[in-house]
């Protein structure tokens, strides 16, 4: 069940309050080699026209045949989003006319699709979290694409998208607010990058979402929805949901009523615009593909694909939380993208079976490879620094061979240099001293030059840091803090 609808998410009208009620329609390209109806490549960036069979162009007399790959990725995305599978679907074609569109009309599902409900567990900033239905997931075929600034008074036309085979991921109107479908659609997308089904690189249009919204008073009758278009950034959604809410509330407060349409938003205004009314399935003249058979498969096959599903993000996360004591949060961040979780998992010694202490190999993944990351701009499959050698930084931490600060020191030779960690501190002598009697005359000298400090100390046994950082500064980092501190208390009776 959703959460109940916190005060601050509702928008203040100059009538009152409102409440934001926002549908996905989030179109997931399939990672395949081949269309969804004919053997052209899916291979982005080619010549125009470059990738076009007879099949996509609709010469004469070509008929589709289904690809079983995008129908394999299909059912594994219905189970990623712990849905119900249809053994029995059918295809349709939506006849509307395209330039882009050779046939005159798309190949997609109508009234029976590969897969039904499901839902996706979306979690908040603030530790909340929603529960968003999935309406549908069907498969249909891309349109291509026209290129309106090639030739002043010419548009041209590049087929090499037509054909390729599209995830439509229907959500129920269950979000309320942009923040809920920001997080909704980067939880998604997540699961379609564990699942391998789709890249979800928006910028190269593998995917996005036709965002519905419409505005109520709180928990009234819902108002008439907008469908904004195409939006390919989720920031961009973010804008164009709080942008056109304001507009309807708008509206409504001076008397008008919103019509229902589709708009496009327009990212260097901001704002969204009406691109044509919003047309009703029956527009559309749905009606069964005569040269496709309706799409069946037995559960046997549903259950091959199920036994072979990676360990999804909310899987991950549990076990990380489980397993090896990880904070909600940390655990979140680690498993948010695939590459991260599996770096993680390299550094935490869990795929070798010597597992590491959790917390603080997570610290050092989040903290100062994340950190440094997003720093310098990289992504995490160009770290300079492996999973394995920030792995080897963690055991000698937690020998106690190195000290935190010589750590970070090793860190950043190894980010700049390379080398194996271990080696290096043997090689620049960054060993941690932990013998007493090594570091027992800076302990006396510190005290004897600080009498007032002593006394502080005495007085308030929690002042002994000051004296351990001193210790510490004046050893370049390589005392055991730990050594240290039971000295101190030890020559300050404390």
């Amino acid at each position: 069940m959703n959460a109940p609808l916190k005060p601050s998410k509702l928008i203040k009208g100059a009538t009152g309050d409102w409440e934001i009620v926002i549908g996905l329609e989030v179109h997931a390209q399939v990672t395949s080699k081949s269309k969804l109806f004919s053997g052209a490549s899916t291979e982005f960036g080619g010549a125009p026209n470059a990738h076009v069979s007879l099949v996509d162009a609709a010469m004469p007399g070509m008929l589709p045949v289904i690809n079983e790959a995008c129908v394999s990725q299909a059912v594994r995305t219905g189970l990623g989003l712990k849905a119900q599978i249809n053994l029995r679907s059918t295809f349709d074609r939506k006849n509307y006319f395209y330039p882009d569109l050779p046939q005159g009309y798309q190949i997609s599902q109508y009234k029976s699709p590969i897969v039904g409900e499901g839902e996706v567990l979306v979690e908040l900033e603030g530790g909340d979290s929603i529960a968003v239905g999935i309406e549908r997931l069907h498969l249909e075929q891309d349109a291509g694409k026209s290129l309106h600034d090639q030739h002043p008074s010419m548009s041209f036309v590049d087929l090499n998208r037509s054909g390729v085979a599209l995830m439509e991921i229907v959500s129920k109107p269950d979000m309320r607010s942009a923040e809920q479908a920001q997080a909704y659609v980067s939880k998604l997308r997540t699961i379609l990058r564990y699942l391998g089904t789709c890249d979800g690189d928006m910028e190269k249009g593998s995917l996005r979402a036709d965002v519905n919204v419409s505005v109520r008073r709180p928990g009234g009758p819902l108002g008439t929805r907008c469908e904004i278009k195409n939006v390919n950034s989720i920031r961009f959604m973010g804008q164009a949901i709080e942008y056109e809410a304001r507009r309807q509330i708008g509206i409504i407060e001076d008397g008008g009523a919103i019509d229902q349409e589709t708009r496009l938003y327009d990212s260097g205004k901001g704002e969204t615009r009406s691109m044509r009314s919003k047309e009703e399935a029956h527009d559309y003249r749905y009606f069964p593909d005569p040269d496709l058979l309706p799409l069946e498969f037995d559960q046997a096959y549903v259950d091959a694909l199920k036994a072979d599903l990676p360990e999804l993000p909310d899987e991950k996360k549990a076990r990380l939380i489980a397993s090896f004591g990880l904070t909600l949060y940390d655990a979140a961040v680690l498993v948010s993208e695939r590459e991260s979780a599996e770096f993680f998992e390299i550094v935490l010694g869990a795929l070798a079976d010597q597992a590491r202490d959790g917390k603080l190999a997570a610290n050092w993944v989040i903290n100062e490879l994340f950190g440094r990351l997003n720093k310098e701009g990289i992504d995490i499959a160009a770290s300079p620094v492996s999973a394995t050698q920030l792995g080897a930084i963690v055991d000698l931490i937690g020998e106690g061979t190195i000290s935190g600060k010589i750590a970070k020191d090793l860190f950043e030779i190894v980010w700049s240099e390379g080398g194996d960690p271990r080696a290096l501190v043997e090689s620049r002598g960054l060993k941690q001293v932990t013998d007493l009697g090594a570091i027992e005359k800076v302990v006396d000298d510190i005290i004897a030059a600080n009498p007032d400090k002593v006394a502080q100390a005495r007085a308030k046994p929690a002042l002994i840091g000051w004296f351990v950082g001193q210790v510490m500064k004046s050893s370049g980092g390589k005392a055991n803090p730990q050594a240290v501190n039971d000295l101190l208390k030890s020559k300050l009776g404390i």
